[in-house]
């Protein structure tokens, strides 16, 4: 398993639990030795126990020399960063290519080199020629076989997925792999077989639709409030429609992470070298980039005046619960947003204010969400971690100095809030009158 990261790690570590012997290869010393010491580099629940006792267990480790593994592997996976790439949007496969001409001067008898990210469709038939190139004689097959794990819940995803996707047309390349993912057969795990660059375009084309639900709902959390309607509800029942699902109809304040946004920037960059206009996908993307820009005004506006000099209180700073990842995480645009107004932030994440304080130096950072919300002016709740869902409304109302609460993930009741006395705005539900 070439690269570390989330999609290696958590790869590497379930390959491992299913049986297999599995080396994880990454380049910077300082990971590798903080692996070799029992550390995680990301959060990722379950990930440091199921690591540790594959590691007991004798069936991965982890070094910075590629050549060894590589020479004795029946199959190569790369999973090295495809960030987008500065000024044009496509992914930076720079990597992906960095990899595999490493990978081409280390086979030693027959393996299946395989890309397990999201790259750009033609990206295995540019690792084939490198490898072919640098080492005419490898008896190999380049295949791609993307990930589809949610960060969260990236563990059961590996284990119970809801397809594996195998591109490759060569027989011997389907056989290696589908040994490899055979111990999930008992989960009847429904194992695809396509083409190379259908699989590749399979993995941007699942994640432009799940960015376009998300967008869809909150614009129509958008007419909701305005109409008067309570979108959860619309949500639900279009949702239990089974032609459209109820996944990904949460309205909020907009997509992040390290994949949708990414994605979809990059399908619009391939099929514009292709000469084809994604029109909706394009909206999405600028749907999405106008929502996070426009939850500052959203806060400014519950507020009922100017916040040079107020305190707000941002509860949830990652783009998600259960992970630390901020990438393009909605928090920071309204944090910033927030600051440009005048406002002085002091934030909570359970476990991302590490991660944040990288992106958002300039605000205050807690340990407690009650210390969050103390002397604040108003209260925003941008990530719905589970423990602001227990939160002491009574307690809550005393610590703030002025009882406002802007729930952008929706987690509480209106009827609630109001007993308690908050002024309580939430997304595509209408606001509660202010007394």
């Amino acid at each position: 398993m070439i690269g570390t990261g989330y999609v290696g790690l958590v790869s590497g570590a379930c390959f491992a639990d299913f049986g297999h012997q599995v080396t994880c290869v990454d380049k910077d010393d300082d990971k590798i030795a903080a692996l070799h010491r029992g550390e995680i580099p990301i959060f990722e629940p379950g990930l440091d126990a199921l690591v540790a006792s594959n590691v007991k267990a004798k069936r991965i480790d982890f070094t910075t020399d590629l050549r060894g593994p590589v020479s004795e592997a029946d199959a190569v996976f790369i999973a090295v960063g495809t960030p987008s790439r500065r000024g044009d949007g496509h992914a930076d496969l720079s990597y992906v290519y960095a990899a595999a001409r490493e990978i081409a001067g280390a086979l030693s008898g027959f393996s299946v080199v395989v890309t397990k990210l999201n790259v750009t469709v033609g990206t295995g038939d540019e690792v084939e020629r490198i490898i072919r190139e640098a080492n005419p004689s490898a008896d190999v097959v380049v295949a791609s076989n993307p990930e589809f794990l949610r960060e969260g819940a990236a563990i059961r995803d590996f284990k119970f997925p809801d397809r594996i996707v195998v591109g490759t047309d060569n027989e011997r390349g389907r056989k290696v792999l589908g040994d490899i993912y055979r111990p999930l057969s008992l989960n009847q795990a429904p194992l695809m077989y396509t083409k190379r660059r259908t699989a590749e375009l399979i993995k941007y084309a699942a994640n432009a639709f799940l960015a376009t639900k998300i967008t869809f709902i909150n614009e129509i959390a958008d007419l909701s409030e305005k109409v008067g309607a309570d979108v959860q509800e619309v949500a639900r029942g279009i949702g239990l429609d089974n032609r459209i699902g109820s996944k990904f109809l949460h309205a909020g304040p907009g997509f992040g992470g390290s994949c949708f946004p990414k994605d979809t920037r990059a399908l619009i960059k391939i099929a514009q070298d292709y000469d084809v206009q994604l029109r909706i996908v394009e909206a999405v993307l600028g749907v999405n980039d106008n929502r996070k820009r426009a939850m500052a005004r959203k806060v400014s506006s519950a507020v009922g005046s100017s916040l040079r000099g107020k305190t707000v209180a941002v509860l949830g700073l990652t783009f998600k619960p259960d992970t630390d990842d901020m990438r393009e995480a909605p928090s920071i645009p309204l944090v910033t947003g927030l600051l440009d107004m005048g406002a002085k932030v002091r934030a909570h994440d359970p476990v991302g204010m590490e991660q944040a304080s990288k992106e958002l130096p300039d605000i205050e950072y807690v340990d407690d969400p009650y210390a969050c919300a103390k002397g604040a002016d108003a209260m925003v709740v941008v990530t719905e971690w589970v423990q602001y869902r227990t939160l002491d409304l009574e307690r809550l109302k005393q610590e703030m100095a002025q009882p406002v609460v802007i729930d952008l993930r929706n987690i509480y009741r209106p009827e609630d809030m109001a007993a308690n006395g908050f002024v309580y705005e939430s997304v595509g539900r209408p606001p509660l009158k202010r007394n």
